[in-house]
């Protein structure tokens, strides 16, 4: 395993990933890519990545702002757009630049840029996460708020949008709304290693033996905290909480573990007197509705 990209899934199943847990997750629920698939985000393949400027964090004692497009100037540029931060898009964000990391050498320029509507609040998380991310990786935080920037079209739907091209051309656009190691990792390098060449790691490469194990071979959690935090949301509309219960539904009438877990969850809201402490009154109404058709019998 070539020591500058080893197993960083490793890394999350301790400490790392206890600290990630803690922050909102994607509510939706399938994945896809832009290549080949009918989610979008971000210019396509043969577009041209035109300049931005995002303001780079971890620089010691300086804030920094920047264009990426500029940086990269006309060698190989890999853009890794995080949407939502959660457990699964810092994963495969870390796993991933750890790799493209080694491969700079090769003049692959990486930059991990977290999209958020509070440039402040953004620096504020990747300070507290500064652990979970690639060492000597330019890591910034968008300066055009949550959209990104305006040129790009990226789909705030999107878990990750990763780009990687010359500023001239888009050669791979991955827009993955739930990242998986498994699947997504592979694809996203095979793309690296068909712009600048080399041979493409394995899976047991790029994760470890043990991290490659787990990934094949045990299914990802549901992230229920993200699946419901659209739900709850105090500030949300009926519309909208009526969508997210709608995304929901969908999720457990297809994934048994999701629907345990809402079973769970929404009995030990209501059987515990908490309902009115979550969200509005009509998600407190889908919350009991799903209590009561869900509880065992």
């Amino acid at each position: 395993m070539h020591p500058q990209y080893r197993s960083s899934f490793a890394t999350f199943t301790g400490t790392t990933l206890l600290s990630i847990l803690v922050v909102l997750c994607d509510p939706i629920v399938n994945r896809c890519q832009a290549q080949g698939g009918d989610f979008f985000s971000g210019p396509q393949v043969g577009e041209a990545m035109s300049s931005f400027r995002v303001r780079t964090v971890f620089e010691p004692n300086t804030v920094n702002e920047v264009d990426p497009i500029e940086v990269a100037k006309e060698k190989p540029l890999l853009l890794i757009f995080i949407h939502d931060f959660n457990r699964q898009t810092i994963s495969m964000t870390r796993t991933l630049s750890q790799y493209s990391q080694s491969r700079q050498k090769d003049g692959l320029t990486t930059f991990v840029i977290l999209l958020d509507d509070d440039p402040g609040r953004a620096e504020q998380t990747l300070n507290r996460s500064r652990h979970a991310f690639t060492p000597g990786v330019p890591t910034a935080v968008s300066l055009d708020g949550l959209e990104g920037p305006g040129s790009y079209g990226l789909n705030r739907k999107s878990g990750l949008t990763i780009l990687l091209g010359t500023p001239n051309k888009v050669h791979s656009n991955f827009a993955l709304i739930q990242p998986s190691l498994q699947v997504d990792l592979p694809k996203v390098v095979q793309s690296i290693v068909g712009l600048i060449g080399g041979e493409a790691p394995t899976l047991k490469d790029l994760l470890g033996e043990a991290g490659a194990r787990m990934a094949t071979e045990k299914p990802e959690a549901p992230d229920m905290r993200s699946l419901l935090q659209p739900l709850i949301k105090r500030t949300a509309t009926d519309s909208e909480v009526d969508e997210a219960a709608k995304v929901i539904q969908e999720r457990l009438e297809k994934d048994e573990a999701v629907k345990r877990e809402i079973a769970r969850i929404s009995t030990t809201i209501v059987n515990g007197g908490k309902l009115e402490n979550y969200g509005t009154k009509r998600a407190q109404e889908h919350l009991a509705r799903w209590a009561k058709e869900l509880a065992p019998k």
